[in-house]
């Protein structure tokens, strides 16, 4: 941001009224032109470095945002390669004991991979549920009946549901009324 210099602003030092004229004497129209003049060059002058900060801060945020994805993956790499080592050494164990308990080797190994399974399956289930919210299904609806990015797909549960004719109404026996 700049500073003030004083003496800079043509109005410092000014009250409503010049010390040319007197309290209720309205000010000359090239007077009034330039304070208006002066007052709009400040105002886009101060747009300007408002500008400039709002654009250093999304530069800034958007150097952080990438810096972060980088690590943020890097760091679920190693989560994911511990857990699976993790998941597997509890599959071991769980095995072992089994074994321990009477159960012959393939079916203590059957029994933990069924249950892998399973959990494998509630899992793709639910990452294709978030995906298909992702997909902007509703963002998509509204810019085709805008004319944008119109897209001829069937994929949209909700377009298809609605009538092409509205039904007609039917009246009330006894009133001869329609029915809404």
């Amino acid at each position: 941001m700049t500073e003030r210099v004083p003496g800079e602003d043509p109005r410092e030092g000014e009250s409503a009224g010049s010390a040319h004229r007197a309290a209720g004497e309205v000010p000359h129209l090239d007077e009034s032109i330039r304070r208006i003049r002066a007052a709009a060059t400040e105002t886009f002058s101060s747009g300007l470095d408002s500008g400039r900060a709002l654009r250093k801060l999304v530069s800034a945020d958007f150097a952080l945002s990438r810096s972060a994805l980088g690590r943020g993956l890097a760091w679920s790499a190693v989560g994911v390669v511990f857990g699976a080592s993790a998941w597997l050494l509890a599959m071991g164990a769980a095995i072992a004991l089994m074994q321990s308990w009477g159960l012959s080797w393939l079916a203590s190994i059957s029994v933990t991979a069924l249950f892998s399974l399973i959990v494998t399956a509630v899992a793709a289930w639910r990452v294709s549920v978030f995906f298909d919210y992702a997909g902007m299904h509703a963002t998509r609806r509204q810019l085709a009946r805008l004319g944008l990015f119109s897209e001829a797909s069937d994929d949209d549960d909700d377009t298809n549901d609605k009538p092409s004719v509205p039904p007609k109404p039917t009246p009330t026996p006894g009133t001869g009324q329609p029915t809404q």
